[in-house]
């Protein structure tokens, strides 16, 4: 193939709009286009945003999805179809197993092109348990698993899931997320005093959150346990970074020494100013949010929920802690706030794990490997298990 490969990345949302998919996938992209992949972004249009634009060097076209939910889904099949009928893509990325991916399977009837799939949650609340709970989820999972060339894990929590609704090992690719550690960094102890001068931030053990403010990320459990952390450390103090549904709900709550910091463009510079990064989910697909807080060299504790058990030891690089348990947040808390030695020792080899495993770059390679696998190979079927296409 002499020109490049062109890949249609179609997601539901995308940038200015803000998630863990979504930024994963802004910070893949930039990255993926500069090894010779011709990546777009397919995505629905919201807010009066441009019907098409540039960002990051990535081409982004966002297609009209008006009315209801039982409307916009299938008129942003429609029209993600047209557009992707003038762009002609070699290969199709769904990101989850809804819209995305009925667009994708449509094309490859239509088109006879490779679909991958990433699956972005796992668990109670993930695509998969959602998808079997739908009117004919059945019957759709079946067609994903003789329509779909690779179907994306992000954790071995997922990967468990795909193997019991019966996907073939050759259809799986266990492929995390990325952060990148060039960019995110540990400080150093002045650089530290700098940012808490700089950004407002008090004295004294920091504790932060990032992310959103939705039931499943269990913040007033979170709230409710700080009370009694507050008991025995009263000069410590929360950030919670974020915004969303329940921050009414949380302020409500009246908690001592919290501090609402609002939504951050770039959290980076209070993850460097912070001590402890905590994330108390009830389930996750990997969080983006987690990745970014072990590259900057803290210490994390998060419940094993999602793929943290994948990358956190408990106790020797983060620190692991039952969902359903405000007792364990609390006793978290305080053991790594008292052991200074420990919160340094596990920050610093959360970093490595970052730099050894989950750099950006490395991750965009693989993506950029697989894409060039089922693509440049000579031709096959789905539905015996193996892959292959004509080269189009």
């Amino acid at each position: 193939m002499n020109h490049p490969i062109r890949v249609a990345a179609v997601i539901l949302e995308y940038h200015p709009i803000v998630g863990g998919a979504q930024r994963q996938l802004a910070q893949l992209a930039p990255f993926i286009r500069s090894e010779g992949i011709d990546l777009r972004v397919f995505t629905r249009r919201y807010h009066n945003l441009p019907s098409s634009e540039v960002i990051n060097g990535v081409p982004v076209t966002r297609l009209p999805a008006p009315g209801p939910k039982p409307m916009a889904g299938p008129l942003f099949i429609g029209s993600t179809l047209r557009a992707l009928h003038h762009f002609k893509p070699h290969l199709i990325h769904a990101f989850s197993l809804f819209s995305p991916l009925t667009t994708a399977v449509w094309a490859k009837r239509f088109w006879h092109i490779p679909v991958v799939v990433k699956i972005l949650r796992g668990g109670r609340l993930g695509d998969i348990q959602r998808i079997q709970k739908k009117v004919n989820g059945g019957r759709r999972l079946a067609s994903y698993r003789r329509h779909v060339d690779r179907f994306i894990a992000i954790s071995s929590e997922i990967q468990g899931e795909l193997t019991h609704i019966g996907v073939s090992a050759q259809q799986q690719l266990t492929l995390p997320n990325g952060v990148d550690v060039q960019r995110i960094t540990p400080p150093g102890h002045e650089e530290k005093v700098a940012l808490r001068h700089r950004l407002n931030l008090p004295k004294g053990q920091l504790v932060i959150y990032t992310g959103r403010f939705v039931p499943a990320k269990q913040l007033p459990q979170l709230l409710k346990a700080w009370q009694e952390v507050q008991r025995h450390c009263s000069e410590a103090h929360l950030l919670l970074l974020g915004d969303g549904p329940e921050e009414q709900k949380l302020r409500d709550m009246n908690p001592q020494r919290v501090i609402f910091g609002g939504r951050k463009k770039d959290v980076t510079p209070y993850l460097q100013a912070a001590d402890i990064f905590i994330l108390p989910s009830a389930n996750e697909g990997l969080s983006n949010a987690m990745l970014e807080a072990m590259a900057a060299g803290l210490p994390v504790i998060a419940t094993a929920v999602g793929g943290a058990p994948d990358i956190i030891k408990h106790g020797y690089n983060g620190w692991l802690i039952d969902p359903q348990s405000p007792e364990e947040i609390t006793l978290a808390l305080l053991t790594l706030i008292r052991k200074p030695d420990l919160m340094a020792q596990l920050g610093k080899r959360a970093r490595r794990r970052m730099t050894e495993a989950y750099a950006l770059e490395n991750i965009a390679a693989q993506h950029v490997s697989l894409y060039r696998s089922l693509v440049l190979q000579p031709q096959s079927t789905v539905e015996n298990g193996s892959n292959s296409y004509v080269e189009r």
